[in-house]
């Protein structure tokens, strides 16, 4: 429950900042909440495989666009936009992980979060703003990619070996 919890508040507060900041928050979230976000949905999928793990991230994330919406009605359309890329994203982060099943938990996370921050990347500001804007893109996917990193980091060697020896 920790972790749909995070993950489901890291994502609206990502989304708030946004509608309430603009495209100059979009870096800052990426590395902090987003990079968490890819990360978290990794664990995830190791704790929901064979258990409904596509409804239940999808549920995940269309719950996180109806919970911003409803905090700030005016942040519509970034809640719309946030839903299409984490779905997007997360189809391409789920068949990496695939993929990169038998290696270790890093590379698996790390591997898939490569793929899956460029597709939200794109699609997030894109939808968001209504413009393709490569810097923003640019400077995202690598702030994604840099603080999903660390946040897989964190999770593998110090967050999971605590919760799992409680």
């Amino acid at each position: 429950m920790f972790y749909v919890l995070t993950f489901l508040v890291s994502i609206v507060l990502a989304n708030l900042s946004v509608a309430y900041f603009g495209p100059p928050s979009i870096i800052f979230n990426a590395f902090i909440l987003i990079g968490l976000d890819l990360s978290l949905r990794d664990k995830l999928h190791e704790t929901w495989h064979n258990k409904g793990l596509a409804w239940k991230m999808t549920a995940l994330v269309v719950a996180s666009g109806i919970v911003t919406y409803l905090l700030n009605q005016g942040a519509g359309k970034i809640a719309i936009a946030s839903v299409i890329a984490f779905c997007g994203s997360m189809i391409v982060d789920a068949i990496v992980y695939q993929v990169l099943i038998r290696k270790s938990k890093l590379v698996k996370m790390n591997g898939s979060n490569l793929f899956s921050a460029a597709v939200d990347s794109i699609l997030f500001p894109t939808i968001a703003f209504g413009v393709f804007m490569p810097w923003i893109i640019l400077g995202q996917f690598a702030a994604k990619v840099g603080g999903g990193f660390i946040w897989s980091v964190i999770l593998t060697r110090y967050i999971a070996p605590r919760r799992e020896r409680r």
